[in-house]
C-alpha cells in the first residue's frame, strides 16, 4: 500500500506530495497526520531552503475532507457523544496551515486538478501557486453545512478582497483556472502538461536564492496583515537591518558589481 503523502529532500527543496490520486487526493486522517508531520518537518529541517507541495495524478491537487470516513467517524460520535470527528480541525488542519504560513522559507503549491475545501486552504496557505489549466477551485464548506477551515477565512479575503470573499464562501462554486489567475489565487498558469516541470522550476529557483531575504519578505507581509503603517515601517527596518547585516546581501551586492550569478548561504 502505498503512502499517502510522499516527503522528500533533495539539494535544499523539499517536496511534499500527496498521493491518494485513486481518492482526489481526499484527507483522511492518515494522510492528515502524515502532511502534518511533513510539513512541520521541511519548516524545522535547516537544510530545506523552499518547499514545494504538490498531488500525485492528474484529477485533483486535494478535494478536502474525506467524505466516506467523515460519515463514519460522525456516527461513531453520535453512538459514543465523544464528539471527536471535528478535532480534526485542531489536530490537523491548523497544524499544517501554521507550519506552511510560518516556515520562514517560501512555500509553492503545484495545483494539478481540483482544490476544495481544506485542499483549497492548503494551496492557498503556500506563498506562491503555480497553476494547470485545467485545475479548479472550490471552497466547498457550505456546500456540506460548515464553515471555513484550514485558515481559509483568513488567507482568501487577503487575496481576493472579502467582498469577493464571502461570495465564494457563502455561494460555493467552481473557480475555472482562468477565473482564479484572474483573482490572484493563482500567481502562474501553465499548461497541464507542463505543471511538474514549471512548479519543480520555480520552487528550485527559490531554494537557490536569497532564503533569508525570502523569510524576511514572508514575515513583513504576515506582519503588514494586521499591524498598521507605522508599525510595519519598524518592522520593515527591523527586517531591513538584519537583511543587510546578511553574508547573502554581500554576496549579492558583489554578484551585481561583478555580473556575475550569486550563490547564496542562507546566512
Amino acid at each position: 500500500m502505498p503512502d499517502t503523502v510522499l516527503y522528500e529532500v533533495r539539494d535544499g527543496l523539499a517536496t511534499i506530495t500527496l498521493n491518494r490520486p485513486e481518492a482526489m487526493n481526499a484527507l483522511n486522517t492518515e494522510t492528515k497526520v502524515a502532511l502534518r508531520d511533513a510539513a512541520e518537518s521541511a519548516a524545522r529541517d535547516e537544510s530545506v531552503r523552499a518547499v514545494l507541495l504538490t498531488a500525485a495524478g492528474d484529477r485533483a491537487f486535494c478535494v478536502g475532507q474525506d467524505l466516506k470516513e467523515h460519515i463514519g467517524l460522525l456516527a461513531a460520535d453520535r453512538k459514543t457523544g465523544a464528539g471527536v470527528t471535528m478535532s480534526t480541525v485542531q489536530e490537523h488542519y491548523n497544524p499544517i496551515v501554521r507550519a506552511l504560513t510560518g516556515m520562514p522559507k517560501p512555500v509553492v503549491a503545484g495545483v494539478n486538478g481540483v482544490a476544495a475545501g481544506a485542499g483549497f486552504g492548503f494551496a492557498l496557505a503556500a506563498d506562491y501557486r503555480v497553476v494547470a489549466d485545467t485545475a479548479s477551485f472550490n471552497t466547498s464548506f457550505a456546500g456540506v453545512a460548515l464553515t471555513a477551515d484550514s485558515g481559509v477565512s483568513w488567507t482568501l479575503p487577503r487575496i481576493v478582497g472579502p467582498g469577493r470573499a464571502a461570495d465564494l464562501l457563502l455561494f460555493p462554486r467552481t473557480i475555472k483556472a482562468q477565473e482564479a489567475y484572474e483573482l490572484g489565487i493563482a500567481s502562474r498558469l501553465v499548461p497541464a502538461a507542463d505543471l511538474a516541470a514549471e512548479a519543480q522550476q520555480v520552487a528550485r529557483a527559490l531554494a537557490e536564492g536569497p532564503t533569508l531575504a525570502y523569510a524576511a519578505l514572508k514575515e513583513s507581509v504576515a506582519y503588514g496583515a494586521s499591524h498598521s503603517l507605522g508599525e510595519t515601517l519598524e518592522k520593515e527596518d527591523e527586517l531591513q537591518t538584519r537583511a543587510g547585516s546578511s553574508e547573502d546581501h554581500a554576496i549579492a551586492v558583489q554578484a551585481f558589481v561583478e555580473k556575475a550569478k550569486p550563490t547564496y548561504l542562507g546566512r
